[in-house]
């Protein structure tokens, strides 16, 4: 997840400890059921899963490995289908390698997190990593994919200008987060850009992971485990990152800390956005 780690090794790190920070605090803890025991009560919603297809688009090779994944677990054990398409291959995403040497290395490691939570369709769209642009062009080859898939819902990372407080989000997220709205509703059209196959108009609503604007959240308490899988299989990525632990272990405390605003014992958040 390319947030804030290019220069400081640590923004991946950095993002899941304030997305827990917001998850404690939204928290309603009172009243206490007993004296010196505090409940937790529910406050969100479950994203619907009853849907057959999804289609998750990101901008880098990780992006869907910080909480997203293990809802990708759950889907596809329920027969669901899943593919994915990664706008850029996160070739700058390893400020000690270059960019040439590190494009089929993420991708290579991307394709064995996928398998991990059982996706085997992905695709790369080769932009370029740090420069994506909400653009037209961006717009056509995700409605590209809309209508190629055919999807139920998409899902992708938050989109939003930060992950809470004064932290600042990845200009490639962003971009990628309003494109793919955008393209939604492009894929509808038969009229707009219609060298990209026959319009889909079937996506019911985009469901965005880790959003500081979450109303939705995913059960991943018996998922969680291939998540984690996922996103070590990002070694060489998670190397560059540096800093001492397991990197994948905030994902645990994450999920417990989410897990009871959806009455669960892990969950992970989305905000939903419906069409």
């Amino acid at each position: 997840m390319e947030d804030e780690h290019e220069g400081d090794g640590h923004g991946a790190q950095t993002v899941q400890r304030r997305l827990m920070s917001k998850n404690r605090c939204a928290l309603d803890l009172t009243p206490p059921d007993h004296a010196g025991t505090i409940v937790a009560v529910a406050d969100i919603e479950a994203v619907p899963d009853d849907w057959a297809r999804a289609l998750a688009v990101v901008a880098h090779p990780d992006d869907m490995e910080y909480g997203a994944a293990s809802a990708i677990a759950r889907w596809t054990d329920q027969g669901k289908d899943v593919a994915y398409v990664l706008v850029t291959s996160g070739e700058a995403g390893i400020s000690t390698r270059p960019p040439a040497e590190v494009a089929p290395l993420r991708e290579t490691e991307q394709r064995a997190s996928c398998a991990a939570v059982g996706v085997s369709d992905v695709t790369f769209l080769g932009l370029p990593d740090g420069l994506v642009v909400a653009d037209l062009a961006l717009r056509g080859a995700l409605a590209a994919a809309i209508r190629r898939h055919r999807p139920d819902v998409v899902v992708s990372i938050n989109f939003r200008d930060s992950w809470g407080g004064s932290s600042w989000n990845h200009v490639d997220h962003r971009s990628v987060g309003v494109a793919l709205l955008d393209a939604v509703r492009d894929a509808a059209n038969p009229w707009l850009f219609p060298a990209a196959g026959p319009a889909w108009p079937g996506v019911r609503f985009a469901a965005f992971s880790g959003s500081p604007a979450a109303g939705h959240g995913v059960d991943i308490t018996d998922h969680l485990a291939r998540g984690v899988d996922s996103l070590r299989a990002h070694a060489a990525y998670l190397d560059g990152l540096g800093g001492d632990g397991d990197p994948t272990a905030f994902l645990n405390e994450a999920a417990r800390s989410f897990g009871p605003r959806l009455g669960v014992e892990l969950a992970t958040p989305f905000e939903l956005v419906t069409f």
